[in-house]
């Protein structure tokens, strides 16, 4: 609506919105694709599963949102260089971008509802991203308002503007948040003090340490390595291993899966470069 209404009405900041809300449609349809991939259960190609497929669409969708704004900027900005004549937009492009408005409010509330219940990181990134767009719908439709009270046409191609960064920005926000995932890293690290934390609850486990934690969607795979009395058999050694798998799920929501690597007390491997320690 907002695409056709801005040609046909002649402002370019109608059309940019509809342009950024075209990438909503996109984000969307991306969505829907890599659900169908996540729920795939874990083969020997992916034994971790498939959940960091929403990562990867992630990033390819914030590539198609900064490409349009960067082409639309593109696009105003060479119009506004060539002094090309620009018409004041007609009355109708006011009702467009009021309809979207209470539009978006909706959908950015019922994305970012369904994305916490999912906890879907691409669903609550498309719920910031249509967050964003009600302030881009409000900005066009108040410029719009000056545009028709002092007949300045070129404040249209200035939000137009205005909104192209915008949108790139947002483009660029959504990339980066994937980063960490994709990376092999966690966002929230106070979670290495609930491993170290759980751990002190078990009699017999000591000294937690190479800890690593890898998000995979919404779910965590946990490795660390606990120490022992070296005197006590595998069988006890082990089930002090199961206590500390139970007790780190107990602490931690989401575990995908928890490796509990045993070694005997005051045990050192000089050749240990990863993870992290109490």
């Amino acid at each position: 609506m907002k695409i056709l209404l801005g040609l046909f009405s002649n402002s370019r900041a109608l059309f940019s919105d509809g342009i950024d809300s075209t990438t909503d449609i996109i984000i969307s349809t991306v969505t829907l694709a890599v659900a169908a991939i996540i729920v795939k259960p874990p083969d020997k190609t992916h034994p971790y599963g498939h959940g960091r497929a929403e990562s990867i669409a992630t990033k390819v969708v914030a590539f198609f949102i900064f490409f349009a704004g960067a082409q639309l900027a593109l696009n105003t900005t060479l119009k506004i260089m060539r002094k090309s004549p620009i018409e004041v937009p007609s009355s109708i492009a006011l009702y467009a971008a009021t309809v979207s408005i209470f539009g978006k409010i909706l959908l950015s509330f019922s994305q970012f509802r369904i994305g916490r219940k999912a906890e879907s990181l691409m669903i609550i990134a498309n719920g910031k991203n249509m967050l964003n767009d009600i302030f881009i719908s409000l900005s066009v439709l108040i410029g719009l308002v000056f545009v028709f009270f002092l007949k300045i046409p070129v404040v249209d191609s200035i939000i137009a503007i205005a909104v192209s960064c915008w949108i790139m920005k947002t483009a660029v926000q959504i990339f980066m948040e994937t980063n960490i995932e994709v990376m092999d890293g966690v966002r929230d690290t106070s979670l290495y003090d609930k491993i170290f934390d759980a751990v002190s609850i078990v009699d017999g486990a000591l000294n937690p340490h190479r800890a690593r934690i890898r998000q995979i969607g919404s779910m965590y795979v946990i490795d660390l390595d606990i120490e022992v009395d070296g005197s006590i058999s595998v069988s006890e050694a082990h089930n002090i291993a199961l206590k500390v798998e139970n007790e780190i799920k107990n602490a931690i929501e989401n575990v995908y899966d928890i490796i509990v690597h045993v070694e005997p007390k005051g045990n050192v491997e000089i050749d240990e470069k990863f993870g992290v320690a109490k």
